[in-house]
This record gives C-alpha cells, sequence and structure tokens, in this order.
C-alpha cells in the first residue's frame, strides 16, 4: 500500500513557482500519496508548453483538473464532493473545462463521463504526454479519454514544474506501477507493471534541485526497493538482457549511493519500501551517507502470518522481525513507520492481538491506520467476504491508534535533552513566531525563529515533545550549512 497524503483535507491547490506568459488558466487539486502530488508537476509542465499557466482560483479556471486516488473508498468519494463543488462553479463559468486524473481516473474509465456529467476529461496515470490532444478534443466539445496503461513510460524526460513548493524540499520519482499483486490494492491495475526510470536523468534532475538551492529530495515510487535500471523494460526482461546490460544494471542501493555522491550537503529520503524486496546492502548504503536521512517507512499491513497469506504479502511476521533487527543493528538511530489495514476480510481476534503484538516488538515512531474497504477488481474483492463487522473493525482502530500513539511518544520521548539537527521547511502551524523543520528521522520539530531562515540546517536542544512533535531550542548552525 501506498503511504497516504491527509486525504480529509480538501485537496492540494498547486501554484507555478515562476510566472509564464500563457493566456489560459489551469487550477490542480490532488489527492492520496506522494506520487500523485509528483504526477500533477508533471501534468502542469506538460501544459505550460500548451498555453496554461497555473491559478489559486478555481472561480477564473479554464481547466480544473483533480488528480485521484482509489487506494480506499473513502479518497474517491471525497473526490466526488469536489466535482460537486466544480459543477457549482461550471454554472457560473460554462466555459470552464473539468478533467480528472490518476488512479480513480483508470479505474472507472469512460464510465466516469456517465456517472458525473460535469466531466469533460479521464486520463490515466500513464496518458499525460497525450493530454494536448485531450485538451484540443475538448476545446472542440468532445469528451476526451485516454487510460492506457503502458509498459515503459516513465516521464524521465519531463522536467517537473515544482509546484506549491517551499524551495527546500522536492519529490523525483525513480519507478511507477507495481508487480506485487497484494489482494487488496488496486496500483497493480490503475498504474500497471513496475519499471524504472534511467538514473541518469535521476541524476540530472537532482543536480538542477540542488542548483536551485532544495535542500532535501525524496526518491519516490510505488516500490522502491524493486528500482532496477538495465536499459529499459519492465524487471521480469531482466532475465533476458545481454551480459553487458546486466553488468552495467543499477539497483536502487546503487542509485542511493550514485545521488548521495554526487549532494553530499544534501538530505536523501525514499518512500515507499515493501519488506520483501528491501535487501540488507540498502540499510548498509544508508548507513554508509551521512546525507541519506535515517528513516524507513516499512509497511506491514498486519502482523498475522494467516492474515499476510490472504493479502498475498510475500513476507511473514519472523522475516518482517529479522529485517527489523537489521535495521535496529545496523542503523541504531533510525525511525521505522507503518501502514496498517485493520478489519481485513477473515481477520480474527487472534489475528488481530498478533498484530498488537507485532507493534509492541517495533514500537513504530508513526504510522498510517485504516480501515478495510473494499476495492472493486482486487482480488480480496473477487474472492473473500467482507465479513468482519464496521464496529469491530472499528473497536480495533481505536485499539491499533490508542497503541500507536503510546509508542510514538516512547519514541518522541527519548530525543528529550539531545541535540538534533533540523532543516527549516517553513512557518509551526501554531506560532508564526517559531519555526518548523524535520530531523532526519522524519520528525516534526519547532523552535523559535531567532536569526534562523527557511532551508537552513539548524542544531536543535529538545526540552519538551508529544507524541508527533519535538519542542526545543536552535543552538547554531549545523555542519551542512
Amino acid at each position: 500500500m501506498e503511504k497516504i497524503i491527509d486525504e480529509n483535507k480538501q485537496g492540494n491547490s498547486l501554484v507555478l513557482e515562476q510566472e509564464v506568459t500563457n493566456s489560459r488558466k489551469l487550477y490542480i487539486e490532488s489527492y492520496g500519496c506522494q506520487m500523485n502530488f509528483s504526477d500533477s508537476e508533471i501534468v502542469a509542465s506538460i501544459l505550460a508548453k500548451e498555453g496554461f499557466n497555473t491559478t489559486e482560483k478555481m472561480e477564473e479556471a479554464d481547466l480544473v483538473l483533480v488528480n485521484t486516488c482509489s487506494i480506499r473508498d473513502k479518497a474517491e468519494q471525497t473526490v466526488r464532493k469536489r466535482l460537486e463543488k466544480f459543477n457549482a462553479v461550471k454554472r457560473i463559468n460554462p466555459k470552464m473545462k473539468v478533467g480528472v486524473l490518476g488512479c480513480m481516473a483508470e479505474r472507472l474509465k469512460d464510465k466516469f463521463l456517465e456517472e458525473e456529467k460535469i466531466v469533460d476529461m479521464v486520463v490515466g496515470p500513464d496518458a499525460y504526454k497525450d493530454l494536448p490532444n485531450l485538451v484540443q478534443e475538448i476545446g472542440e466539445g468532445k469528451n476526451a479519454v485516454n487510460v492506457i496503461l503502458s509498459k515503459e513510460e516513465t516521464y524521465g524526460d519531463v522536467a517537473p514544474v515544482r509546484l506549491n513548493t517551499n524551495g527546500v524540499s522536492a519529490f523525483v520519482s525513480i519507478t511507477r506501477g507495481c508487480d506485487n499483486m497484494c489482494t487488496f490494492c488496486v496500483v497493480p491495475f490503475t498504474r500497471g507493471r513496475e519499471r524504472s526510470r534511467d538514473p541518469q536523468s535521476i541524476l540530472e534532475e537532482v543536480k538542477n534541485l540542488a542548483e536551485r538551492g532544495f535542500k532535501e529530495i525524496t526518491l519516490l515510487g510505488q516500490n522502491v526497493d524493486s528500482y532496477l535500471w538495465y536499459g529499459g523494460g519492465l524487471k521480469k526482461d531482466y532475465d533476458k538482457a545481454s551480459d553487458m546490460q546486466k553488468a552495467t544494471a543499477v539497483n536502487f542501493s546503487e542509485l542511493l549511493s550514485l545521488v548521495a555522491e554526487a549532494h553530499p550537503k544534501m538530505r536523501i529520503r525514499f518512500s515507499t519500501s515493501n519488506p520483501q524486496d528491501m535487501t540488507l546492502d540498502v540499510i548498509e548504503t544508508m548507513a554508509k551517507h551521512k546525507n541519506i536521512c535515517k528513516h524507513i517507512h516499512l509497511p506491514v499491513q498486519s502482523g498475522s502470518n494467516r492474515i499476510l497469506k490472504e493479502m498475498n504479502r510475500l513476507h511473514t511476521r519472523e522475516e518482517y522481525f529479522e529485517l527489523i533487527d537489521n535495521i535496529r543493528k545496523i542503523l541504531p538511530e533510525c525511525s521505522v513507520s507503518q501502514d496498517m489495514i485493520i478489519g481485513f476480510p477473515t481477520e480474527t481476534t487472534k489475528d488481530h492481538e498478533d498484530t498488537m503484538d507485532l507493534m509492541e516488538h517495533v514500537k513504530y515512531d508513526f504510522g498510517y491506520m485504516f480501515t478495510y474497504s473494499e476495492r472493486p477488481g482486487t482480488l480480496a474483492e473477487r474472492k473473500l467476504e467482507d465479513d468482519v463487522p464496521e464496529e469491530t473493525k472499528k473497536s480495533r482502530l481505536t485499539e491499533i491508534i490508542n497503541l500507536q500513539q503510546k509508542h510514538s511518544a516512547f519514541r518522541t520521548k527519548q530525543n528529550l535533552g539531545k541535540t538534533v539537527e533540523v532543516l527549516i521547511e517553513g512557518n509551526s502551524k501554531k506560532s508564526d513566531a517559531h519555526w518548523m523543520g524535520r530531523t532526519s528521522q522524519n520528525t516534526v520539530t519547532v523552535f523559535p525563529k531567532e536569526q534562523y531562515k527557511i532551508g537552513e540546517f539548524v542544531n536543535v536542544k529538545i526540552n519538551e515533545c508529544t507524541t508527533a512533535t519535538l519542542i526545543g531550542e536552535a543552538i547554531g548552525y549545523s555542519e551542512n550549512n
């Protein structure tokens, strides 16, 4: 499962960093995972060449796009509610066109045009290069659809326009798609097969960001640990590759090293990992390079071996424990976060207790926990009855959340009295007199502004904490500045 960005918010309206002398106006909202937000930057770049300049004001837009998520039913319902808002605006501005992008577009395809009469265009995640043609079609009064999945598209040749940026951190996509076929997940159906991006294009993008003053990048993929570049094509074709291609192949550990060595002053993060694909060489590479952040998002989904098998997760709880133990041994300062699905079909009280037991063993720094929602087209939807009562799901979720908060408090309290390095990202949500930034372990930290500025690395002594936030005072610049 992909890491979820708070879908309860009203999306994230995006704005170009620089003014472009274009005549038409584009408004984009993004929901769901980090990859969707990264894709919206690709879309803005493609449409900028077609005469579109982005705007924060939906009411003045010629084209309104919503980049969607299908990972849970709640995400789709959020999008449908936003379309109702778009419809109200469209009655005032009838020339405005509306398009749906992303996983929800791929899942529903042209059916979306029938269900949502307001929608003029439906575009899947692999079809963004066709946007110029699709925009022309809707400009001629036609409906436009392109949801063809690609076996090769990575958008490595498109320079993303950095949207709604703080000028400090940015996403860099390295893989697309997923081959793991977890029974609960729609990603293989909405984003297609795994394919990796040319490492040279990744290095060039990171170099460009460094030259523009960005201080942190996140390497993105549905499953970053399966990254493998040997000259193009799907990972399954690797066995057919020539000896020369295999000899020069680049895996994820090697890509991490290349990026870290090329930009020693830039922080490197990555997301998301899959336990079955994460190897010791990745952990060792993280330990070798100081600028690779010491945080791993490692979704487990369940602590029950029986449920993991039903989910088609190709790891056991024992194998997961072994991986966690290796992380603790090689990277003792590393934080670990989780994804957890509560109430998967056939989940018993014993299965739930196994999940709680796993959490007690790991004591995650933070996590993303959700009740199971059946996704159309998945193997779980076709083969398994959603038989756990909603009340049971909710009560188990409450127990899981309460336990995670206990563990989060345990982890943040370990920082009391310590000095941590923080990259300043912007104002604190609660006080304009305080800065907010994150540690290498991805823990939010706030402290008085004083003379410090956004984008600077600062040493902060931690005096207080909550379950999610460190609170302290800056005691000087770190050596990274």
